[in-house]
């Protein structure tokens, strides 16, 4: 029986313990229709306000010849990834290799998870969660493996009555933060994202971190492999769906993973892996275009850049993720409130905290929820109709330009692997949540491969952390029994 850890953007880690005789699968297939515009009349809106809008549509909208210029410096930071010398994108080989046949048997997992795996492309789940506190995303490196520790203690003390009598569990451990791996039981992690800022950690390797916490504790268990979320969801879901080539995670931030060949990875040809041999790539694309050359960036772009925990890293995921769209929205609407075009004579300091506008405010925005009573009621502000239609455009040009973005990711490992057909693993609470994100990554993907863009599908993911942490442990036991790559 392996477990499975992850530590999540939500900053939840999820116990699963997963039982006997059913399956799922969760497919989202996206209609090729264009999504609705919600730009609406603007026959009252003072010539003032509408060159503002003017302006800010030429500012956030991006053609379809733009989408390809992205695209195709995508494609070069992708293979300068995988080069000797590297680039901004890590292109981190995770000594997965290869997907899942669909037979594999056997118990697993944790969040904190245990998952069944039960042949035939089936699998069984159930789970129990933690809540991260605050202190331990910014204190230190003990505090942050202690608490895991003592979730995995509390998780075995529940389900385990009897003890385990001596034996020391596998554990697959998902750490969702770009880590160097030079074999799958070990990471060092490059750098904190998503919020997290705990010490000690970055240029360190967390398993030991993470070892060490659980022989404090008493806890019997050892570090199988060390994933990633995003390749968890692409081994996951290409059990269930042999058609997945790619996943995706937008979310709070954001991410892809795909297999490449050994041959196809310059940096790891010292290691004369056989040529064919396939291994799963972690982008870690949030960070493309850190050097400014792609990406059409923003003064508001810049602003969020600036006053970031890590300023110059992450340029992707500052334009598309989750955790940055509402401040975006924020940025503006200050903007043009101190230039007197809005707000004017009213009191704005309910809104003059960085972040203080979530994301969710701009998926309720696009989800027709009134402008009016979301800002009367939370900030206190009182919003003309014209000031309305602004805020609501304004948000709808945010959303368009994250879908379009992420798409060209997406585009760049199609163009890169020459992938004509395939089906594409999309979770994250941007995927799932913001409205129309869906189907306008949908349309981004039509205008960078016209119809044939058609035949790159958007699905719904299975659980990387949990069932794709299971998967890669088993899969890791299974080779180095059959004497497979072993040192890795």
């Amino acid at each position: 029986m392996y477990f499975i850890i992850s530590i999540f953007v939500k900053d939840v880690i999820r116990l699963f313990l997963v039982y006997n005789h059913f399956s799922f699968q969760f497919s989202v297939f996206i209609m090729h229709r264009k999504p609705p515009s919600r730009k609406g009349s603007m026959n009252n809106v003072p010539r003032d306000l509408m060159d503002q809008i003017s302006a800010l549509e030429a500012l956030f909208t991006i053609d379809k010849d733009k989408l390809n210029f992205i695209c195709d410096m995508f494609v070069k930071a992708l293979d300068k990834g995988l080069s000797v010398e590297g680039g901004d994108i890590p292109m981190i080989p995770t000594w997965v290799f290869g997907f899942p046949k669909g037979d594999e048997n056997g118990g697993t997992n944790l969040r904190v998870c245990e998952v069944e795996l039960l042949g035939n492309r089936r699998y069984d789940i159930v789970q129990s969660q933690y809540r991260i506190e605050e202190e331990c995303k910014s204190g230190t490196s003990e505090q942050l493996f202690d608490f895991v520790s003592d979730c995995l203690k509390k998780f075995l003390d529940d389900n385990y009555e009897q003890g385990l009598r001596g034996k020391k569990l596998p554990l697959g451990f998902t750490f969702s933060y770009p880590c160097h791996q030079k074999r799958i039981d070990h990471g060092v992690l490059q750098r904190w994202t998503k919020g997290f800022d705990v010490k000690g950690v970055e240029g360190v390797d967390v398993v030991p971190m993470l070892e060490a916490a659980l022989e404090r504790k008493g806890v019997p268990i050892k570090v199988t492999a060390l994933i990633n979320d995003t390749t968890g969801t692409l081994i996951a879901t290409n059990y269930i769906d042999p058609m997945t080539k790619i996943a995706v995670i937008f979310g709070t931030g954001c991410n892809a993973a795909y297999m490449e060949k050994a041959g196809c990875i310059p940096k790891l040809l010292c290691l004369n892996l056989p040529q064919d041999t396939p291994m799963a790539i972690n982008c870690e694309w949030g960070a493309f275009d850190n050097e400014h050359r792609a990406l059409p960036r923003t003064n508001y772009d810049a602003i969020i850049d600036k006053e970031s925990p890590r300023p110059g890293q992450q340029s992707f995921e500052k334009m598309i993720a989750g955790h940055y769209l509402g401040e975006i929205l924020r940025l503006v609407i200050i903007d043009l409130a101190e230039q007197k075009l809005i707000f004017e004579d009213q009191n704005i300091s309910k809104i003059g905290k960085p972040y203080s506008i979530g994301t969710a405010v701009l998926s309720e925005i696009e989800l027709h929820v009134v402008v009016h009573t979301i800002f009367e009621t939370r900030y206190g502000i009182v919003c003309t109709e014209p000031e309305r239609k602004l805020i609501r455009r304004v948000t709808e040009l945010i959303g368009i330009r994250s879908a379009r973005l992420s798409a060209t990711g997406i585009a760049a490992i199609c163009r890169k692997k020459g992938i004509k057909e395939c089906h594409v693993a999309s979770d994250g609470s941007v995927f799932n949540k913001y409205p129309y994100f869906k189907e306008r990554g949908v349309e981004a993907l039509r205008d960078l491969f016209g119809k044939e863009g058609d035949k790159i599908t958007l699905m719904g993911a299975e659980d990387g952390p949990g069932v794709g942490a299971a998967l890669i442990a088993a899969l890791t036991i299974n080779r180095k029994k059959a004497g497979i790559l072993e040192e890795f």
